[in-house]
């Protein structure tokens, strides 16, 4: 049950109360007062924005503070990856029992305990002395961040409009960005882990607003009744569903572009282009800007579109953005707006998938195919940028955009053919 998507950021106008009451009589939504139910809907969108914020400020931390941490530890600069190596690790675990935890403790139940579970990590990577402790905390980051991705993910496909879920992704964008800055100013007055320890009181103070705001959650009934079905899916019954595996196997080859992006392009600007370090680093983030922008701005026109051609125009963009950067002309221009461009396109795709899942596969089963979805993006991100190292090493980066392209085409015929698949179902039942 949704109100109206249209009235989400208007100050209650006349025609937008009128809207509202008109879909509330008809659902029994709010009968007795919906301006009162719309303003907790309301909050409620503010308050998962402001989840998914929390959720990006810690990604970005490590890569920040690593340089400096490293010495302190007395660690080689490779060690950064164990513990992402860690976290990911905690984060697909987290994300396949997701379903069976929200089952059991709501997803507003999980989502404070695995809010207040990242709190306390990045405090006890604040007091770490060893690099083991730093090992250690980072379990409970792991498995705090994977619940909070499938559960609120699966909360925005049920109840809200294509546009939130593009926004949402935007907001982790801006949690990603403002943690670096933290970080570069606690490092300046000497303790990278006040830097730590300000992300984690930052949480803390989050944590403590969601469970302030706790009744406000009630505001969507029917999910909570969803929850509290007494049989769970669990993976192997989500891979049975027709369409479920080539739509994980699509979302594990985006991740994989995407991470692959992420972690590669400045490489690439200064080992085939011949940018100098200083330029390659700052260039590096055009992806970044493109994809947070991207998806701003796919936030305007997805509901109109729909999630199955968003995701089609995003993969055209990103063809267009791979054709810019493997161009081998002189002009660098041309390849530092192809990272632009590919961000751009890769902008609409992840949150689309998500958020045509209660759509394909029924609301009762999305929870379960979002935590596995999850698990398979977490893969594809920590796996196969490492291979493209071993490729580079070997073959050289100028092979990146061939890499970027082969995943972004699987992608697309992976999602092609849970869409033929789920056509296919529905067409069968009708009859």
């Amino acid at each position: 049950m949704r109100p109206p998507g249209r009235c989400v950021y208007a100050p209650l106008p006349a025609s937008c109360v009128k809207a509202f009451r008109a879909d509330a009589m008809r659902s029994g939504f709010g009968r007795e007062n919906p301006p009162k139910e719309f303003a907790m809907y309301t909050l409620l969108l503010a308050i998962i924005y402001l989840i998914f914020i929390s959720l990006g400020l810690p990604d970005s931390l490590l890569g920040s503070a690593w340089p400096t941490m490293r010495l302190a530890f007395g660690q080689p600069l490779s060690s950064a990856g164990l513990i992402s190596m860690i976290i990911a690790g905690g984060t697909i675990c987290s994300s396949l029992l997701s379903e069976r935890l929200i089952r059991r403790f709501s997803t507003r139940g999980v989502t404070v305990i695995s809010v207040l579970m990242t709190a306390v990590a990045l405090l006890g990577f604040s007091g770490s002395t060893r690099f083991f402790m730093l090992c250690l905390w980072a379990i409970p980051y792991g498995l705090g961040a994977g619940c909070i991705d499938s559960a609120i993910n699966n909360y925005v496909a049920l109840h809200y409009e294509s546009r939130h879920m593009s926004w949402l992704h935007c907001f982790w964008g801006v949690g990603t960005v403002i943690s670096p800055y933290i970080m570069s100013h606690a490092i300046a007055q000497g303790s990278w882990q006040s830097g730590y320890r300000t992300v984690g009181f930052i949480q803390l103070g989050i944590a403590a607003l969601l469970v302030l705001t706790l009744p406000v959650w009630r505001i969507h009934a029917g999910h909570e009744a969803a929850e509290e079905q007494p049989k769970a899916l669990g993976v192997r019954g989500a891979l049975r569903i027709k369409g479920a595996p080539t739509l994980f196997a699509g979302f594990f080859a985006y991740c994989a572009a995407e991470a692959t992006a992420m972690l590669w392009a400045s490489s690439y600007l200064a080992g085939v282009r011949g940018f100098s370090q200083e330029r390659a680093a700052a260039f590096g983030s055009l992806f970044f800007i493109g994809i947070t922008a991207g998806r701003f701005a796919a936030g305007f026109v997805t509901d109109k579109l729909g999630d199955r051609r968003m995701i089609r125009l995003g993969a055209s963009v990103a063809a267009v953005g791979i054709l810019a950067i493997a161009l081998p002309v002189q002009d660098d221009v041309l390849a530092l707006a192809g990272l632009v461009i590919f961000g751009a396109g890769c902008a609409p795709v992840y949150p689309s998938i998500i958020h045509s899942t209660p759509v394909n596969f029924g609301a009762s089963n999305s929870q379960a195919i979002i935590g596995v979805q999850m698990a398979s993006a977490y893969v594809g991100s920590t796996f196969m940028p490492p291979l493209f190292g071993v490729i580079a090493n070997r073959a050289g980066l100028v092979w990146m955009p061939l890499y970027l392209a082969l995943f972004m085409a699987l992608m697309a015929l992976m999602v092609e053919a849970t869409n033929r698949a789920v056509s296919g179902a529905s067409a069968r039942e009708a009859k």
